[in-house]
């Protein structure tokens, strides 16, 4: 029976009757003496490993090279006493040729009940068929984990998301591309570590349980730790606790870690996310700037090989430096006049209304301007560009900028319509660092009204003197949904939430 033959079967049986099947299809094997779910396997080599080898042998040499290989049996199709099957491993596939001469009668038609989904070994010789395709000749098998489940129809892949996000499991065996999407993020992260570590910089790892949410204006997930008789919450951001490193003397130090917000989902936002965040004492938000602008050109032309990258629609994004620098106040002038902040308020609010923006009247001129900005400019935004000197209110532990005490000194990065990383020249006067503190109510979202959420030991820690410095974060799965060309953030998480299935 063909392999396809063998699916259309299948594909008319429920998963359940298939399961039953091979359950009993199980238990022959186990009463025939096979151990269906073996263990280590020495001596193997990876199928990429098999082709170089085998190519690299001269030409018209009759030299055989044996292999052990492993890995989960994707396709069969049986021709009476011989076969052919594909194997695939974590970095390619290899079909497989096997003999009833060769394997004995009973080894034979074991081979043949193996069902789509196996995990075996096979050792053998690599030889080219009469079409020219690289095989091994099965001379031993072994069976190392046996499917009781169905795969999704191979000619039809995996398409449902909510399966393929809740499977993920059956997303990376089904569809080669999503798995090369996460091997692509592992590279993406070491390399960013290789780059900070061949800048002098120092790991570290601060709580993520924390007894206030401090370090970003969010609502913060809570839970009760037994041991201390306390609530805590998972952070919302490690700022606070890697700042008080630079007060103990660390110079430059950076932390990969996760965070988690309370708060809404959609393409661009998961409630737990990656995150890099690092400071450099002495050094300021320009230094920043130039810091990213080299980080994440170095991981680019590493990881996916160039500047030029391709997205949806055609759409090609440029990380060929300098990368644009403006200030906030001139992209708001850009957009709506050269005029906008000599504008009394209603009018201001009024042509904020014309454009579609929800504008209550209550709103002041600083929100209605950031609604702008935040609604109308921000997701325009598409090459490398970094929107400098942004209005206090929104940044509260950063600098003021020396020339007008109203903008602090800072930037936020925007790529393909999206906020890519901060970065500030970090605010070390904890005099003012309080009153901005008392001002602003930094992080105070609780929804039970708890309010008192101002980290007093931070504030002891800044009156210790903490070096002038520059400090930056960035969404790692931003930088990954960037590089690999995913609309997505769940498409770059291995297990993003997903609401329980009742």
């Amino acid at each position: 029976m063909s392999d396809h033959s063998e699916a259309n079967l299948e594909a008319q049986q429920s998963a359940e009757d298939i399961r039953a099947q091979r359950l009993q299809k199980s238990a022959r094997m186990q009463e025939a003496g096979i151990n269906i779910y073996g263990g280590r396997v020495e001596g193997l080599s990876k199928i990429e490993d098999v082709r170089q080898a085998f190519l690299a042998l001269p030409e018209g040499g009759e030299e055989k090279l044996h292999f052990k290989i492993a890995g989960r049996l994707m396709a069969r199709r049986v021709m009476g006493k011989s076969l052919f099957a594909n194997l695939k491993d974590q970095n390619g596939n290899l079909q497989l040729y096997a003999q009833q001469n060769t394997l004995g009668e009973e080894n034979y038609k074991f081979f043949k009940e193996l069902d789509i989904g196996d995990i075996i070994s096979a050792s053998g010789y690599a030889f080219r068929t009469r079409s020219g395709e690289l095989s091994l000749h099965v001379e031993s098998y072994e069976l190392l984990s046996k499917i009781l489940r169905p795969l999704p129809e191979k000619y039809h892949g995996l398409r449902d998301m909510e399966q393929r996000y809740r499977q993920r499991y059956l997303d990376l065996i089904m569809n080669d591309p999503v798995r090369r999407c996460f091997e692509m993020r592992s590279k993406i992260i070491s390399e960013i570590r290789r780059y900070l570590e061949d800048k002098g910089f120092m790991e570290v790892e601060t709580p993520m349980m924390q007894t206030l949410a401090g370090g970003a204006a969010a609502q913060p997930f809570k839970t009760h730790y037994n041991a201390l008789d306390c609530t805590m919450y998972l952070r919302i951001a490690p700022e606070l606790f890697l700042k008080r490193l630079l007060t103990g003397g660390f110079e430059k130090i950076f932390e990969i870690g996760r965070n988690f917000r309370n708060e809404g989902m959609d393409r661009r936002h998961n409630p737990e996310f990656t995150s890099l965040e690092l400071y450099e004492a002495y050094s300021d938000c320009r230094g920043m700037m130039e810091l990213l602008e080299d980080m994440i050109c170095h991981v680019a032309e590493k990881t996916v090989g160039g500047l030029e990258l391709r997205h949806a629609d055609d759409k090609c994004i440029s990380l060929r430096r300098p990368w644009r620098r403006v200030p906030y106040q001139d992209l708001i002038k850009e957009k709506m006049g050269a005029d906008w902040y000599e504008l009394d308020l209603a009018i201001q609010q009024e042509k904020a209304r014309a454009m579609g923006l929800q504008i209550s009247a209550d709103m002041d001129s600083v929100t209605v301007t950031h609604e702008v900005y935040d609604r109308r400019i921000e997701g325009n935004l598409i090459q490398p560009t970094f929107v400098t000197r942004l209005p206090a209110f929104l940044v509260p532990l950063a600098k003021r900028c020396a020339d007008a005490p109203e903008l602090v000194d800072v930037y936020e990065l925007i790529i393909n319509g999206q906020e890519m990383s901060p970065g500030y020249s970090e605010l070390n006067d904890p005099n003012e660092q309080r009153s901005r503190f008392d001002a602003q109510a930094i992080g105070c979202s609780d929804q039970e009204g708890e309010v008192d959420r101002i980290d007093e030991d931070f504030l002891c820690s800044l009156e210790y003197a903490m070096p002038p410095a520059g400090g930056l974060g960035l969404g790692i799965d931003r930088l990954i949904m960037l590089l690999t060309g995913e609309e997505s953030i769940r498409d770059v998480i291995l297990f993003p939430q997903m609401r329980p299935l009742k």
